[in-house]
């Protein structure tokens, strides 16, 4: 392993790209495809993040350079909302294309209520949607919990935007990242107590995004899920700040 592997003289980044470039992509002549799934998970473990998002940068960069390393091809598959712990400068996410899965519509939603075996109308799918849009996650919990009757459509909307709802953990997991960055906190307060776009830092603007909690518009950002959010941040957020 000493001979691939030098850790008297390299760290562990450069070992890493001295093995990649010397050993494999040297020996190969068509692309190699490395796919990245749920990198998020990685995110809670900074220093460990920040040294391997910065790898994956690096390699990005002698990828448009070097015809070796042309060969690599990247593709990461993450969740936008731990954003709020990335610094963006190290990060290979804002030096790619980026695809951002939409959200459901009104007919995929239909579509999924039939795959759970429910007999909804449009005017039940709209319910649920004004509550939390087309958010995939949320959507399917809702469906998931109807449909095993642990309780009825009208109680999910009237509870949703409370610690007693099937939401509480995203809805606290929000809370609890926003009151660890009371800047992030106090520029989401700004978004949920206006009925009109809010002006923000274009970093707030941005990590909020990320996190799923505003959409941005030409003349600002504007609160995401408004029926599930504002009354659920607005009291909280106020204690918080």
């Amino acid at each position: 392993m000493t001979e691939f592997w030098d850790e008297e003289l390299f760290g562990p980044k450069e070992n890493c790209t001295e093995y990649f470039e010397k050993y494999i992509l040297s020996k190969i002549e068509t692309p190699l495809f490395l796919g990245l799934d749920e990198l998020d998970g990685l995110f809670p473990y900074e220093s460990v993040a920040k040294e391997f998002l910065m790898l994956l940068r690096s390699w990005n960069g002698k990828a448009k350079v070097n015809t070796t390393w042309s060969k690599l091809k990247l593709a990461i598959a993450h969740s936008t909302e731990s954003y709020i712990v990335l610094d963006s400068n190290v990060s290979p996410f804002n030096v790619g294309l980026a695809v951002e899965l939409p959200e459901f519509t009104a007919a995929q939603v239909l579509e999924l209520v039939e795959k759970h075996g429910l007999n909804w109308s449009a005017t039940d799918v709209d319910g649920l949607m004004a509550m939390v849009g087309g958010h995939p996650y949320l959507v399917r919990l809702a469906l998931y919990h109807i449909a095993q009757q642990d309780l009825t459509l009208q109680q999910l909307l009237k509870e949703a935007p409370t610690d007693a709802g099937i939401y509480r953990e995203h809805l606290g997991r929000h809370l609890w990242n926003l009151q660890q960055h009371p800047e992030l906190a106090q520029a989401f307060e700004q978004v949920i107590v206006s009925e009109h776009p809010v002006e923000l830092k274009s970093m707030l603007a941005f990590k909020l995004n990320g996190m799923g909690l505003v959409n941005l518009q030409s003349d600002g950002v504007v609160l995401r899920h408004e029926h599930l959010y504002r009354p659920y941040f607005r009291s909280r957020l106020r204690r918080a700040v």
